[in-house]
C-alpha cells in the first residue's frame, strides 16, 4: 500500500530521522529537511536482551532525541533505521525452523524435487540451516496441500517455503501453499516473491534464507512501527536495504533478506547523499573491522550475495570487510611486531590507551594476552601500576604521530599515546615514533591489498581515485594510508555517524529482474514500469522516481532499478561542496587554465581538458578527459573524450542513433554500444548497459518525454570504458 504524497513547502519545518542499530550502540541523528544540516545526534546502548529486542533501543533513542532537541513529532517527514539483525541471526545461527514444499509437473518433476530439497547451509561454526522437505505435483487438491502443510507443522516447522519450477511465470501454486501455511498458523515465503529469475535451486535457497530470518525480523519491524506511531510520528517507518535504499515495513514482512548488510549499506548511502562522493573508494572504519566499497559515477557497485559458499539471488552492495580498524590490537613476539588485528580492544574489553591521562602510564609494563579462548597469546596491552590494562591500537599510533585532525572523532592529545607506547617501543628496540609507524604500516597494508583489488576489478583511474573515510575510526587509518600509498583522501563530515546520516537521507529503492531472451523495447519498458510501480507501492512519490535499466545479454537478464523520495521537495538549500569549476579541476587534477567549459545549464556543467601521458618525448600521448559537475560541486560523471550534441525532445531518437553509429566499438567480444547520458533540466539520465540501439532509443524517448526542458537538452556520448 502506497503512502500519501507530501510536499515540503518553503517556510515549513520538517525533519528527517535516521537510526543506526549497531552491535554496541544505537545512534540517532535528526536532519533539517530543507538545509540538510544536522540538528542533533545521540546514542544509547543497543538493547539485545530487552523483551522488545533491539526495538527497545530504537524507541529509547528516538524518544530521547525528540525531547533533547525539541522536535515535534508531527514535523518528522521521514524516519528510517538500519539493522544488523538479519546478518547477525545468520552469523550466529539464530534462525527459525524452515520447511520447503516443492512443486513440479510432468517430466521435470523429478528435477524440481531435487532442486527444492536444499542441502544444509553452513551459517556459523557448528551451526547449519537444515530444512524439512515435502514435494507435490502441480495442481494438487487443496486437501493434499493441507495434509503436506500439516506434516511440516508436526515436525516443528515455523516458516514454509513454497517453490515451484517456473513459479515466476505462474505463481498460483506457490500462492495456494503460502495461504494454507498461514491458515495453519505458520509464516510463509513464496519463491517468486524473493526473485523473478529462473533457476529453481538458487531461487529456493534464497527463499529458505529469507524464511529463516522472517519471524525475528517481522516481530522487530512490527513492534518498532507500532512504537513509532504511538510517539505521534505519522510518517511511515522505513528500513535500510542491502543495496543502499530503504523499504517499507510491509516489504520487510515479505522479504527481510533484503536487509542483509543493511549496516554497511547505510554508510555507503551516507557517502553518496551527505558526503556527495561520486567516484572513490569509501572505507568505513569501526573499532574491529573496516568495510570497503567502490562508488563509481555516483553509484555503489552491486554483486550477488553468497552464503555458506552458495550463490543466492540477493543483490547487495559489493562491500569487502577486513579485520583491521581503529581499535585493532597489536601482536608482538620475540621483539618483533607480528601483526595488527584481527582481535580488537572491544573484544578484549580494554579501553584505548590514548584516551586516558598520560600520567597513568608512568612505570607501565607490557603484557601479553589472549582476547578470546583459542587466540594466540601474543596480543599486547600495557598494564599500569594500579593493575589497570589498556589497549595499544592504530588510533593510539595515529594520535602519537599527530595524524588525526583535532575535529575528528578519534582525536586525542598525543601525550597519553606517547607514554603508553614506551613499553612496546623498548621491547622492539625502537623509538615510540618508529613503533607507531610500524603499527600503521602493517595496518594499512591490509587496506592497500583490498583497495588494489577493487581498483583493478572496477577499472578505476589510478590518477583520480580518492579514498573517503567514514566511521569513528576513519582518522586512525585513512590519512596514513592515503599518504603512504599516494592516494588523494579525505575524511567524511560527521564521519562517526555517517551510517546514521545515510539512513536519514536514503531514498526508497527497489529492483526488478527478469530472464528474457533478446528483450524487445516493449519488454524493457514493461520491466521499467514494474520497477516504478514497486517503488511507489513502497512509499516513493511518482514525481521523484528515477529508473536505470541494465541488460546482460550473456545471462539473458534485464534489471530495472527505481529509486525516489517519500515526499516532493520544492525547496532544498543544500550547501555547495565547492564550485563546479574548482570541483572539475580537483577531479581532473589540472589548473583552471588547463580546463574549459564545453556546455551546461543551471544544474550541470560539462568540462574538458587535454592530458599528456607517458615518458620522455617519443612515447608521450595526449588524450581528452571530460567530467560533468552539478551545481553543488559534485562530479557526477568522468570519462575520456565525449561527443556532445544539443537536441530537441522531438529529435532525441535521431541524436541517440547518430551517437550510437559514431561511437560503437567492434572488437573480439562483438559490438559494444557507447554510453549515452542526457542532461535534461535537473536530471542526469544515464542510458548505459543496454544491448541494442532500439532499446536505448526507446528508453530515451520515455525518459525525455517525462519533462519539458527549461534549458538545452544535452546528449553526451562516450565509448564504453
Amino acid at each position: 500500500m502506497g503512502t500519501k504524497s507530501s510536499v515540503n513547502r518553503p517556510g515549513e519545518k520538517s525533519f528527517r530521522v535516521g537510526i543506526d542499530v549497531g552491535g554496541t550502540f544505537t545512534d540517532v541523528v535528526i536532519i533539517d529537511n530543507s538545509t540538510l544540516t544536522i540538528v542533533g545526534q545521540l546514542k544509547v546502548p543497543t538493547t539485545h536482551s530487552a523483551n522488545e529486542g533491539v526495538a527497545g533501543g530504537i524507541i529509547e533513542a528516538l524518544t530521547r532525541a525528540l525531547t533533547t532537541f525539541g522536535i515535534p513529532a508531527d514535523q518528522i517527514s521521514f524516519i528510517g533505521h538500519s539493522t544488523t539483525q538479519a546478518t547477525n541471526a545468520l552469523l550466529e545461527g539464530d534462525v527459525a525452523k524452515v520447511g520447503v514444499l516443492g512443486i513440479g509437473r510432468g517430466l521435470e518433476a523429478w528435477k524440481a524435487r531435487i532442486d527444492t530439497d536444499v542441502p544444509p547451509t553452513e551459517l556459523a561454526e557448528g551451526k547449519a540451516l537444515r530444512i524439512d522437505h515435502e514435494f507435490l505435483v502441480s495442481g494438487s487438491s487443496t486437501e493434499v496441500v493441507k495434509t503436506a502443510v500439516r506434516r511440516l507443522k508436526d515436525k516443528g516447522v515455523e516458516v514454509v517455503v513454497a517453490s515451484e519450477a517456473f513459479g515466476v511465470d505462474d505463481p498460483s501454486g506457490e500462492l495456494v501453499i503460502s495461504q494454507e501455511a498461514r491458515n495453519a498458523g505458520m509464516l510463509a515465503t513464496a519463491g517468486h516473491e524473493v526473485s523473478g529469475l529462473y533457476g529453481l535451486r538458487t531461487r529456493t535457497r534464497t527463499a529458505v534464507i529469507n524464511a529463516a530470518i522472517l519471524p525475528k525480523m517481522v516481530h522487530t519491524a512490527l513492534m518498532t512501527e507500532r512504537c513509532v506511531k504511538q510517539s505521534g510520528i505519522s510518517s511511515p517507518l522505513m528500513i535500510m536495504r542491502s543495496d543502499g535504499g530503504v523499504m517499507s515495513v510491509d516489504e520487510v514482512n515479505r522479504r527481510p533478506i533484503l536487509t542483509m548488510l543493511s549496516g554497511p549499506a547505510a554508510g555507503v548511502a551516507g557517502a553518496l547523499m551527505f558526503e556527495r562522493v561520486s567516484n572513490g573508494i569509501f572505507i568505513e572504519v569501526g573499532g574491529t573491522s573496516a568495510d570497503i566499497s567502490v562508488i563509481k559515477d555516483g553509484r555503489p557497485q552491486i554483486k550477488a550475495a553468497r552464503l555458506g559458499g552458495h550463490r543466492t539471488f540477493l543483490n547487495t552492495l559489493d562491500v569487502r570487510t577486513i579485520a583491521i580498524a581503529g581499535g585493532s590490537l597489536i601482536r608482538e613476539k620475540d621483539g618483533t611486531l607480528v601483526d595488527v588485528g584481527s582481535r580488537s580492544a572491544h573484544i578484549a574489553g580494554l579501553p584505548y590507551a590514548c584516551f586516558q591521562d598520560h600520567t597513568l602510564f608512568n612505570g607501565a609494563t607490557l603484557v601479553h594476552l589472549q582476547p578470546t579462548e583459542g587466540d594466540p597469546n601474543d596480543y599486547v596491552a600495557v598494564e599500569c601500576r594500579n593493575g589497570e590494562r589498556f589497549a595499544l591500537t592504530p588510533t593510539c599510533a595515529s594520535n602519537l604521530l599527530n595524524l588525526i585532525p583535532k575535529d575528528a572523532f578519534a582525536y586525542a592529545a598525543k601525550q597519553a599515546a606517547e607514554a603508553a607506547f614506551i613499553p612496546l617501543a623498548e621491547r622492539l628496540g625502537l623509538s615510540v615514533e618508529e613503533t607507531a609507524r610500524q603499527v600503521l604500516e602493517i595496518s594499512t597494508r591490509k587496506l592497500f591489498v583490498q583497495i588494489s583489488e577493487l581498483i583493478t576489478e572496477y577499472g578505476l583511474d589510478l590518477e583520480t581515485v580518492e579514498l573517503v573515510g567514514g566511521g569513528g575510526g576513519a582518522a586512525a587509518l585513512i590519512p596514513f594510508a592515503g599518504d603512504r600509498y599516494g592516494f588523494a583522501w579525505r575524511l567524511a563530515r560527521k564521519a562517526e555517524v555517517i551510517s546514521t546520516i545515510g539512513v536519514a537521507l536514503a531514498m526508497v529503492k527497489d529492483s526488478i529482474e527478469r530472464n528474457i531472451v533478446d528483450p524487445t523495447p516493449e519488454d524493457i519498458l514493461a520491466i521499467r514500469k514494474e520497477a516504478i510501480d514497486a517503488v511507489c507501492k513502497n512509499g516513493a512519490v511518482m514525481e521523484s522516481v528515477d529508473v536505470t535499466v541494465e541488460v546482460d545479454a550473456k545471462r539473458n537478464l534485464v534489471r530495472a532499478t527505481a529509486c525516489g523520495t517519500t515526499e516532493i521537495v520544492t525547496s532544498n538549500a543544500e550547501a555547495i561542496v565547492e564550485s563546479p569549476l574548482v570541483a572539475a579541476c580537483r577531479a581532473l587534477k589540472v589548473s583552471e587554465k588547463q580546463i574549459r567549459e564545453v556546455i551546461g545549464n543551471d544544474e550541470y556543467k560539462l568540462f574538458e581538458t587535454i592530458k599528456e601521458e607517458g615518458y620522455g618525448f617519443v612515447f608521450r600521448r595526449r588524450r581528452s578527459v571530460s567530467c560533468v559537475v552539478d551545481k553543488h560541486g559534485v562530479v557526477r560523471l568522468q570519462r575520456g573524450r565525449c561527443e556532445v550534441i544539443e537536441s530537441s525532445v522531438e529529435g532525441i531518437e535521431d541524436v541517440v542513433d547518430e551517437l550510437i553509429s559514431q561511437l560503437t566499438d567492434f572488437g573480439d567480444a562483438g559490438r559494444r554500444l557507447p554510453e549515452i547520458h542526457i542532461i535534461l533540466g535537473h536530471r542526469l539520465i544515464s542510458l548505459t548497459g543496454l544491448a541494442d540501439a532500439e532499446q536505448t532509443k526507446a528508453l530515451a524517448r520515455v525518459e525525455v518525454g517525462r519533462d519539458i526542458p527549461s534549458g538545452p537538452l544535452i546528449v553526451i556520448g562516450c565509448k564504453t570504458v
